[in-house]
């Protein structure tokens, strides 16, 4: 397979990212923009050369690989008319809506020997793989992840918006199950929850806290690892890592040393599509798998409905006091 052909369902704002990153990959051919609103689909066809189509069907047949960027709820459907017809698959996060339908969507894959890719972005981010060859056997890991309410993603709470993007990395530091986890949040601008707190414990005995919210009014990602040998700090927005280690010095007591480095931002979700394009051509793995999809958002909707329960306790909770008023 030369040059491989692609569309994108999906032409809002990550679909207009996803086609303008095939549209620049040598080895991909963009053949097509779909979305159900023709005025979206023929503004960025026509910015990208490319035919707007606003039913994923007629792309059947004519297309080798697609991403998926539509709104979560249309993830399963859309994704698996495509597999069935033996088309490879890069699906935004979260990868469904339901851990049925990731099943389903990993068994046909399987069944079809196509590539199912998951959009978890940050694994491309150069401050993640930096991190993937430091940490061993972490101890405790809190993750922060906070930006300006911008009204896309709403469809989802805030937990599977934005925090499934710091489970999925830390489930692949920590490389070990779920034991216990317990979660918070509330709705501010959406009628979904706009805030989020979980912490979760792994059977290895490492503890993990996570923050989100798409409620601030700046932008901040940030992982803080404590390890037996280190405490390392990644800020995934400016790709830096910062490492305190514990050293002796010439007379045998220990001390502290720092380690700071800043890799070139670059373009992690052009390395996302590329690499999904390699794998499709090359037959290799994806470096995000539906399994790894799959876990996440599985860690993600029980959190989800931890936090809709303490919301619903929460509600219930202040009727009484009103009425006791």
């Amino acid at each position: 397979m030369s040059e491989l052909k692609t569309a994108v369902i999906g032409a809002g704002y990550f679909g207009s990212h996803h086609a303008r990153k095939y549209a620049g990959l040598p080895s991909a051919n963009l053949v097509a923009v779909c979305d159900v609103d023709q005025a979206n689909a023929d503004r960025l066809a026509g910015e990208l050369g490319c035919e707007a189509v606003t039913d994923h069907h007629d792309l059947i047949g004519r297309v080798d690989a697609v991403s998926v960027a539509t709104p979560t709820a249309a993830h399963f459907s859309v994704a698996s008319d495509f597999m069935k017809a033996g088309v490879h698959v890069l699906v935004e996060k979260p990868l469904c809506s339901s851990l049925d339908q990731a099943d389903r969507l990993i068994e046909l894959a399987r069944e079809k020997g196509v590539v199912l890719q998951v959009g978890h972005l940050e694994r491309f981010n150069p401050a993640v793989a930096a991190l993937e060859g430091q940490v061993k056997r972490p101890g405790f890991i809190e993750c922060q992840r906070i930006s300006p309410f911008r009204g896309r993603g709403t469809d989802v709470n805030v937990i599977l918006d934005m925090m499934i993007h710091d489970i999925d990395l830390v489930l692949s530091l920590v490389k070990a199950p779920i034991e216990w986890t317990d979660a918070v949040g509330v709705p501010v601008l959406s009628n979904e929850d706009d805030i989020a707190s979980a912490r979760i414990r792994f059977a290895n005995g490492c503890v993990a806290s996570f923050t989100a919210s798409r409620v601030s009014w700046k932008t901040h990602r940030s992982m803080r690892i404590f390890q037996a040998d280190a405490y390392i700090v990644a800020d995934l927005n400016d790709a830096k890592v910062s490492t305190i280690r514990k050293t002796m010095n010439a007379d045998g007591q220990p001390e502290l040393s720092q380690e700071e480095e800043t890799f070139e931002s670059g373009d992690p979700l052009n390395l996302e599509v590329a690499s999904f394009v390699e794998t499709v051509t090359s037959g290799g793995m994806p470096k995000v798998s539906g399994h790894d999809g799959r876990e996440a958002l599985a860690a993600a909707l029980k959190i989800s409905r931890q936090v809709a329960d303490w919301t619903d306790r929460q509600r219930e909770a202040n009727r009484a006091a009103e009425g006791s008023r």
